[in-house]
């Protein structure tokens, strides 16, 4: 596995927004029927390795309540565009200004067991932070290392239970914290196609 740095970082998004550029992705006719959301990837530039930031949700929230998460929500009628959207509830739900983070691309859309088309951004952030959670969806903040959250050593196959089926998630175990379904699945993806996108450059 290629170690992700910042500059290699730049170097695979320069390379997939050319290529986006070139060949505009098509939705299929399953993803048309899924309600638009976005997340954020915040990706701390610290000064000895890169960061990625998540939060646990509440468990009041109707939808993933307790699960480890980026920011980011649906598409509301506010939003001009989906990168609106992932800046809009990044600061919501963590009190991150847009001006804060300097976006670099988007990594592939994701279905989610709960009806949404998800298109994860993927922001740097200088620090320090200034932060200011919103209670009612963030019980806790928490960083872990790009490069091991993105490393398949630590990226597990697991079957369980989910509304009555057996389902197929990916796991990260990241000390005490538990990463899997959606968030998972979008980290493994952006992984897998990094790793790709670099060692073709």
């Amino acid at each position: 596995m290629i170690k992700i740095t910042k500059t290699k970082l730049l170097a695979y998004f320069a390379e997939k927004n050319k290529t986006q550029s070139a060949a505009p992705a098509v939705k299929t006719s399953a993803e048309t029927t899924l309600t638009p959301a976005a997340v954020l990837i915040p990706i701390i530039d610290d000064e000895h390795e890169l960061l990625v930031l998540f939060t646990q949700r509440t468990e009041q929230l109707s939808n993933h309540a307790g699960q480890i998460s980026f920011p980011g929500g649906k598409m509301e009628a506010i939003d001009q565009s989906l990168e609106e959207t992932a800046l809009r509830e990044t600061a919501e739900e963590i009190g991150l200004a847009p001006n804060a983070i300097k976006l670099l691309g988007t990594c592939n859309p994701a279905g989610s067991s709960t009806g949404f088309l998800v298109t994860p951004f993927v922001g740097i952030i200088t620090p320090p932070l200034q932060l200011k959670i919103d209670p009612r969806e963030v019980a806790s903040v928490f960083t872990a290392p790009l490069n091991f959250v993105l490393d398949p050593v630590h990226q597990q196959q697991q079957v369980i239970a989910y509304k009555g089926q057996q389902r197929n998630i990916m796991v990260i175990q990241y000390g005490e914290h538990r990463i899997w379904g959606l968030t998972a699945a979008i980290l493994v993806n952006f992984g897998r196609d990094l790793q790709t996108t670099l060692n073709a450059v």
